[in-house]
Parts: structure tokens; sequence; C-alpha cells
């Protein structure tokens, strides 16, 4: 009797066992096989770092600009997209397209100019910190921080500890660098955000496999409109400054569509001199209308021009004839679908050997 038991008993551990692998491939296989053409009107994310601090222009808005930007997105008719819902809405198509505000860095002209801003508009956003630079001249402090965290319109972010260049760090002391910042946050703010950003918008695959593991959704800063099928680990905004942020570019720029794909390789966009130029490989949907109006530049060589295109089907690959100059090598592509453009970008970091 206690022998039959025991083979029953192990009859029914063997019988879930084989039940829960069976789930589990079934639950990556659908995973693996989840893209699809959504027609999704996706989330245009904007990202702005200083505010009336004219003296830095690569990395300024002036706050009348800044204003006339937030006027032209409501003229548009277009909402903005509450941080809240980002990662429990994020598969699900978007039926009218929203805007996203994310400032990086906090600098204290933040919270001394565009804070009370937004505030009195409402208008929702995430602040990116780093931990390190908290406190220091001309950054905001713990207490302004939390003023933020805690209000009805503000998120906080994850921007790593010191925002140095982690992509040169070996991996202990990028890990390192992260695990410090997270041990911070939840000291000052009883959390650790879940959303990360990128210290320049740069990754290795190393960094982005480490960032999917320990947050769950994480921005760059290479330009394009986020839709379902964009990776959850390397996720477009555009750059907002005196020089990208004149009117006219922004009105244009916030009409943008996203521009699907099912894939974009390589991965790895960190790239050695063994590397460089890379081979950009571009799978798209068949859904996609007009895929072969697209047009694309480059900065292959160190000035903005027309690379070579190639198509298969529905794969596009592109072949760059001149190297990357480091530090940034940056692609955009634009396509005109029937009078509406859509839009992706991606870039890659240029290390020496």
């Amino acid at each position: 009797m206690i022998i039959k038991k025991t083979l029953s008993l192990a009859a029914s551990i063997i019988s879930l066992f084989i039940l829960q692998l069976s789930f589990l491939v079934n639950s990556n296989s659908e995973e693996n096989n989840s893209k699809y053409y959504s027609n999704d009107n996706g989330i245009l994310s904007l990202m702005y770092h200083r505010f009336n601090e004219n003296k830095y222009p690569s990395t300024n808005i002036r706050m009348d600009v800044f204003n006339n930007q937030m006027q032209i997105i409501k003229k548009n008719g277009y909402k903005f997209y509450d941080p809240k819902f980002f990662v429990d809405e994020f598969n699900k198509p978007k039926q009218e397209k929203k805007i996203l505000i994310t400032i990086d860095d906090g600098f204290r002209s933040f919270y001394d100019e565009a804070w009370p801003y937004l505030k009195k508009n409402k208008i929702p956003f995430i602040l990116f910190v780093s931990t390190e630079p908290v406190g220091k001249s001309g950054y905001m402090n713990w207490d302004e921080i939390r003023e933020i965290g805690q209000s009805e319109f503000g998120y906080i972010g994850h921007h790593s500890h010191t925002h140095e260049y982690l992509i040169d760090m070996d991996e202990e002391n990028f890990v390192n660098d992260i695990e410090t910042a997270t041990k911070i946050f939840k000291k000052e703010l009883g959390y650790s955000p879940s959303i990360f950003s990128y210290p320049f918008g740069e990754y290795s695959l190393f960094m982005k496999s480490y960032i999917s593991k320990n947050f769950k959704v994480a921005f760059g800063q290479h330009s394009g409109i986020i839709d379902i099928n964009k990776d959850k680990f390397e996720l477009p905004r555009f750059p907002i400054n005196e020089k990208y942020g004149k009117l006219k570019r922004f009105t244009s720029l916030i009409n943008y569509k996203p521009l699907e794909y099912k894939s974009l390789k390589p991965e790895q966009k960190k790239i050695m001199d063994n590397s460089n130029p890379p081979e950009l490989i571009i799978e798209f949907f068949d859904a996609q209308k007009n895929i072969k109006n697209i047009n694309c530049y480059s900065n292959d060589g160190g000035n903005w021009k027309k690379p070579n295109l190639t198509f298969k089907n529905n794969t596009l690959t592109i072949n760059f004839d001149n190297k990357f100059l480091p530090r940034r090598g940056r692609i955009n592509c634009s396509l005109n679908d029937e009078g509406e453009w859509r839009w992706f970008g991606t870039q890659f970091v240029v290390i020496k050997n």
C-alpha cells in the first residue's frame, strides 16, 4: 500500500512537472511569436534636460519656447501620457497617439522653472535622477525629488549613480554603479524606480541584458515613436534642446507615427573598429504598405547622407560607405505612408580599440 501511494505521488509530481514544462514552452513560444503589425498610434516621448540655462544650448530649452511647445501639442489634439499606465499598457495598441514628457538628470533649473509650469498645467512626466549629483550645486536635493515623486503628476526614474559613460566601464563596475543608485533610492524614497534611462542613451548588449532583468522598461536617446513592437529596453525619445526644439521642426515631429518592424540587427549597439561599420538589417511586417518608399540618413564618415539600401521581400539591409566616427553613429529613417509620416531611428556607440 505504501509503495502504491509512493508511486502514485511520484506520478503526480511527474505529471505536474510535465504540465508546468509544457506551459513554460508554450508561454515562451507565445512570447517569441507575439510580434504582429498592430497599427499602433504609439507614444511619442520627448526628452528635456535644462530650462532657462542659456549657457548650455545643447541641453537647454527656454521656458517661453517650452510653453509654446506644450501649446502646440494641445492645439494638435494630442493628450499627455500618464507614466503610471506605461508598463501595464505597453502591449496594448494605442487608439490615439499620446505624448510622454521625460526630463533627465534632475537639474535645479527643472525644479525652479519647469516644475511649477507642469504642476499648474497638470502635465504628467518622468524625472530621471542620477543619485551621485543630488544636492550638489546646480542639482535638485532629495527633499525636492521626494516632492516630485509624491505629487500627482511626477514620477521618478532611475538614471544610474554617477552618470558617467557607463558603457566604458567593465561589467563589474557597471553593475556596482546601478546597484549603488538602487540602494540610495530605497533609502531616500523608500523604493527604487522600475523605469530606467541610459546616460547619454548609450548601452551595450550586456548592459541591456542586465537592465532587462532589473527594470520593467528602459529609454535611450535615439529618435522614434514607441509602439508595442519596440524593444522595451531600448525605447526611443526625441531629444529637445535649443537647436532641435525650434517650433517648425517641433510641429512636424509630434505628428510622426510609429514605423513598426519585427526585428532590428545587430542587437549589439557597442561597436569596435573591427565591427565598424555594421550591417544594419530591419525586417518589416507584410502589412506595412509603401515600405519601399522609405528614406534613411546616417552620419557615417561624419556627415549626414543617404546610405545604400537593399530590399529583399520586407527586409531592408543598410550598408554604410564609411566607418562611424567616435562617439555615436546615428541612423534615422522616415516613410511617407499615404500622407502619414512614420519614423524610427537607432544609435551605435563607437568605441576605439
